[in-house]
């Protein structure tokens, strides 16, 4: 096995060609102050799986494949779940 860094993440964006943008949370307790503190940090991923918003998947580090993307998409975790209505022409339907 490699020692390359591995993160799991959300998809946030997924609007570039074969790149999607990854919000990685990060729950710590502050070593001085002892405060639950909430980060999260986004990664711009190489993305040959096809992966959609919403849907958890965990990244592996990688070469520079641009300017901003040193990470790729090695896994979708688990698929958000997708409902054929969504909802939005009901309420403009009540209006």
């Amino acid at each position: 096995m490699n020692n390359r860094r591995r993160v799991t993440g959300v998809v946030t964006s997924n609007k570039m060609t074969k790149t999607v943008v990854v919000e990685v949370k990060r729950v710590f307790r502050h070593p001085l102050y002892r405060k639950v503190v909430h980060s999260s940090k986004r990664f711009k991923a190489h993305d040959e799986i096809g992966c959609q918003v919403g849907d958890q998947v965990e990244l592996v580090e990688s070469k520079p494949l641009s300017r901003t993307k040193r990470w790729v998409v090695e896994s979708i975790v688990k698929r958000e779940v997708r409902t054929a209505d969504t909802g939005v022409a009901d309420l403009k339907a009540e209006e």
